[in-house]
């Protein structure tokens, strides 16, 4: 595959991966009076029974995962899945959809900058005065549309709920910051294996940890005489319908697409195609909302997009060059 159709091919898998990816901002909205611990356990383990047959299917290349691989798909299934969307949900629920979005949408400047930092060696150095227009414009977007949605919040707001919020948020972004840099570390040294093997690897990784602790949860509340009806909560069809959509394609095909995109892109330049995620998630969310954004949001959105595309134009330095340099 040639550097252009690389390029090309990464950042469509990573625009499929954002737009299934955006759809878990909406499941804490529709779900408000669910834990958000329920909602993250109830939404891997749902991954983790698409897995099963999945993983039936793909048997022969699972049996060439070590024991180390399977170590390694465990740590990221706890970190990038039931960590992250544990500290997303809780956020949500607690601070609205707008702060923990914009918050979230941090992560391709903090993942552009963390793997421009510990990469270099390995994908080449993408010149700070080259990445940094491609950063101040994503930051520029991601300030306006927090701006215009902030202003919508009135003055009627539980501020320490608030705050409880936007941390959660910022751990949230801790977690998605390492998965993703962890995730194309693996990738990057098995770019003979499968991607789809491994998002499956990482489902069968994940559904015992999300077994587990959902029946700790559902004892949990049973214990503490919790007025929520458990297993399935106030709306069952729509609780079990909600986790087996986003644990299909959030979770499974959203993962599969990302590590796609992870083979194929350099960690710098894919992690700020995160980007596609927040912008998926504004929009489902104005359309749960029914309403048409503000100006500054368009403005916003429009200097997000900007952003992604500079930054496709930006090539890392040759790694031979540098190490000449040096």
């Amino acid at each position: 595959m040639t550097p252009r159709h690389a390029l090309l091919s990464g950042t469509l898998f990573a625009l499929a991966a954002g737009l299934m990816w955006g759809l878990v901002f909406v499941a804490p909205l529709l779900l408000p009076d669910y834990p958000p611990a329920l909602l993250s356990f109830a939404r891997y383990l749902a991954f983790g029974l698409i897995a099963l047959p999945l993983a039936w299917l793909d048997r022969a290349r699972l049996a060439q995962l070590a024991r180390a691989d399977w170590i390694e798909a465990l740590k990221l299934s706890l970190v990038g899945n039931l960590l992250y969307y544990l500290c997303l949900a809780a956020a949500i629920q607690r601070a609205g959809a707008p702060l923990p979005t914009m918050i979230i949408g941090a992560l391709p400047v903090v993942i552009a900058i963390t793997s421009n930092l510990r990469d270099h060696a390995r994908d080449g150095r993408l010149p700070w005065a080259r990445l940094a227009p491609s950063l101040l414009l994503i930051g520029t977007g991601l300030a306006c549309v927090n701006h215009d949605e902030m202003s919508h919040l009135g003055t009627d707001v539980d501020l320490a709920r608030y705050v409880q919020g936007a941390l959660l948020a910022v751990g949230a972004v801790a977690c998605w910051t390492w998965y993703p840099i962890r995730n194309a570390d693996w990738l990057r040294a098995h770019s003979d294996r499968s991607p789809g093997a491994w998002a499956t690897a990482q489902g069968i990784a994940t559904l015992p940890l999300a077994a587990v602790g959902f029946a700790m949860w559902w004892g949990w509340t049973a214990l503490g005489a919790s007025a929520f009806p458990m297993p399935l909560g106030t709306t069952p069809l729509k609780f079990v319908g909600l986790m087996l959509v986003i644990g299909l394609f959030a979770s499974w095909l959203g993962t599969l697409c990302w590590n796609a995109a992870s083979q194929r892109l350099p960690t710098t330049l894919s992690g700020q195609l995160i980007v596609f995620e927040t912008l998926a998630a504004l929009v489902y969310a104005y359309l749960l909302r029914g309403s048409a954004p503000g100006m500054p949001t368009f403005i916003g959105i429009a200097l997000l997009v900007g952003g992604v595309a500079w930054a496709l134009r930006v090539r890392p330095d040759p790694i031979a060059a540098e190490v000449h340099a040096a």
